[in-house]
């Protein structure tokens, strides 16, 4: 199957008791840096659409972004936080293809599927990560974002909030 399979948000599916062999996130850990009351500027990647998120594409991003943060100012200057949960278990039904093949499937009589993965289900305009640092880090800080942005699926904006003041800025554009 194809990544874009499961990009729409369908019926979640998150009953763990009742899920038999649903893998484990691959996202373990959904902050990074250090947190410090004395950050006054807090930026957003907010969702431009309503779609699904595989787990390993938040961890793929929560890396990049920390990385490139922790290397350009060091980890006491931000705090990240990944706000999207993969809770949705996903599943595929399995189907063989080549000679012979249909005596070893069984079509669409049994099609409810395996569980393959977790993905978080994000709605438009909400927040998949957030980014709290010093106000002079801002431009490193945007930079980081985007760059995060172009490891998940869709169109996200950055939202920077200072000081009870919120600036929206233009759209991060992902390459597909």
């Amino acid at each position: 199957m194809r990544a874009k399979n499961y990009r729409s948000i369908e019926r979640p599916y998150t009953k763990k008791d009742y899920i038999a062999g649903a893998p484990q996130p691959k996202l373990m850990k959904f902050t990074y840096g250090q947190m410090s009351p004395s950050f006054d500027l807090i930026v957003r990647l907010v969702a431009g659409s309503d779609l699904q998120v595989r787990d390993v594409s938040l961890e793929s991003a929560r890396v990049t972004a920390g990385k490139s943060l922790s290397s350009r100012i060091g980890e006491k200057e931000f705090y990240l936080i990944v706000k999207a949960h993969p809770h949705h278990v996903l599943r595929e039904n399995k189907m063989i293809f080549g000679a012979h093949a249909d005596r070893l499937q069984e079509g669409m009589s049994r099609a409810f599927g395996t569980p393959i993965g977790r993905a978080a289900q994000i709605t438009r305009g909400s927040t998949v990560i957030e980014v709290r640092s010093h106000s002079k880090n801002l431009q490193v800080v945007k930079e980081a974002l985007a760059t995060a942005a172009k490891k998940l699926p869709g169109t996200y904006r950055l939202e920077v909030d200072y000081n009870e003041r919120t600036v929206t800025e233009t759209p991060v554009s992902n390459a597909e």
